[in-house]
């Protein structure tokens, strides 16, 4: 068992909208409180149990003591929005403006509510994929849209071409497109890319696109960004923040980019948010931006290597296993043990196994929840010896 780090405390107010458009705690916060409450291997929340490197660190330090401890500029300081501009182009061939084109916000999960809130009125319809993220429904409910969703399915977890299509509608006013996913751990085919640009040129919507995980992609595969696709770049804003590249989730430093005129609007509502974060926080991601290329490959093999221990502890333990192309997560099906209930085997595991782990049906509408009766994702962004020991713990499950 560990010892719960002070800050998992926060994960208990969680919050998602309910079928009713009700804000209500999640199965997410009631596994990660239950962590807290048992001391149990937290597998279920995903966040690095590592620092991240050591000049992006010191930096912040620095920024500290040099007195960058006010208000940053409005849209972000100079060098963070800079860096970001330098990014998309040494990794992705993309030309920014980063004095019109670019905008820091409190982490990704900002950037996407202040995106939703500036392009979504009420009943404009927005698309994504499902199983989400737990914040996008909540996030569309606050702006009062009507959530689309389109399933994840088969051994690759791709969208099927003609639910997608029959996803659009005249109504439709934005993509959000989260690639590599959370929670599955996939990553888009090249046709499954070119089809939703197509389809939001076709519809006249704009593209959202979630890149959190766009450094952690793995088996030699890259990261394509929808922006890099023709005729994405004019109607694409692009998400991304540093906490899961720089192991720093809790400094809230995220960003977006896309076309002055959207990015406009997304900065008047983003004002109203948080205004401003992270002052001392700024230069410290852009050093990290900056960092070789041998950092950014470091970090996936790293985690690849995280994924292929847990994947194998999992695999010994009865599960069947999937192989995530990117992200933190794997998903795991505890059917081969006699499992159809994954939430109710969830709320069992701390105490059979001294290990939390999140049923993939909390990131899912009801229809939906119950193709995924059985499966469960775990997070392998932790220290190996934390892997092995959680997976020594499920070796000796007994149900």
């Amino acid at each position: 068992m560990t010892t719960p780090a002070p800050w998992e405390r926060a994960a208990r107010g969680a919050m998602l909208l309910d079928s009713h458009g009700r804000l209500a705690p999640t199965i997410f916060a009631e596994m990660s409180a239950l962590a807290v409450d048992t001391g149990a291997i937290n597998l279920g929340q995903g966040f690095p149990d590592e620092d991240g490197p050591a000049d992006v660190l010191e930096t912040a330090r620095e920024s500290i003591s040099r007195g960058l401890n006010q208000y940053p500029p409005g849209r972000g300081m100079p060098v963070l929005l800079e860096a970001v501009a330098a990014h998309q182009k040494r990794f992705y061939d993309i030309d920014l403006d980063p004095a019109r084109q670019v905008l820091v916000t409190a982490g990704a999960t900002e950037a996407l509510a202040a995106t939703l809130l500036a392009l979504v009125d009420d009943g404009d319809e927005v698309i994504t994929l499902e199983p989400f993220y737990d914040a996008y429904g909540a996030l569309i409910g606050l702006a009062r849209g009507r959530h689309v969703t389109v399933p994840l399915r088969g051994a690759e977890l791709q969208p099927d071409p003609d639910e997608l299509r029959a996803a659009f509608s005249d109504r439709t006013r934005v993509v959000v497109v989260n690639d590599p996913h959370n929670p599955t751990g996939s990553v888009l085919d090249d046709a499954t890319r070119r089809l939703l640009v197509d389809l939001a040129v076709e519809f006249d919507a704009t593209l959202v696109t979630d890149e959190v995980y766009e450094h952690i992609v793995f088996d030699g595969e890259t990261h394509v960004p929808l922006a890099t696709l023709p005729g994405a770049a004019e109607r694409t804003i692009t998400v991304s923040s540093g906490g899961k590249t720089f192991n720093t989730t809790g400094w809230k430093i995220g960003w977006l980019s896309g076309p002055a005129d959207l990015v406009d609007r997304i900065v008047a509502v983003k004002q109203f948010l948080t205004y401003v974060n992270g002052s001392p926080f700024q230069p410290a991601i852009a050093v990290g931006l900056g960092l070789p290329d041998s950092y950014f490959a470091g970090l996936a093999a790293d985690l690849q290597h995280k994924r292929d221990v847990l994947s194998a502890g999992l695999h010994g333990a009865g599960f069947g296993v999937s192989r995530p192309q990117g992200s933190y997560f794997v998903v795991a099906d505890a059917a081969p043990l006699g499992v159809d209930d994954a939430a109710a085997f969830c709320r069992r595991l701390p105490d059979l196994a001294g290990v939390v782990g999140v049923p993939l049906s909390a990131f899912c509408h009801a229809d939906l929840a119950a193709e995924y009766s059985s499966l469960v994702r775990f997070a392998f962004c932790k220290r190996v010896d934390v892997l092995e020991r959680a997976s020594s713990q499920l070796a000796d499950l007994r149900l």
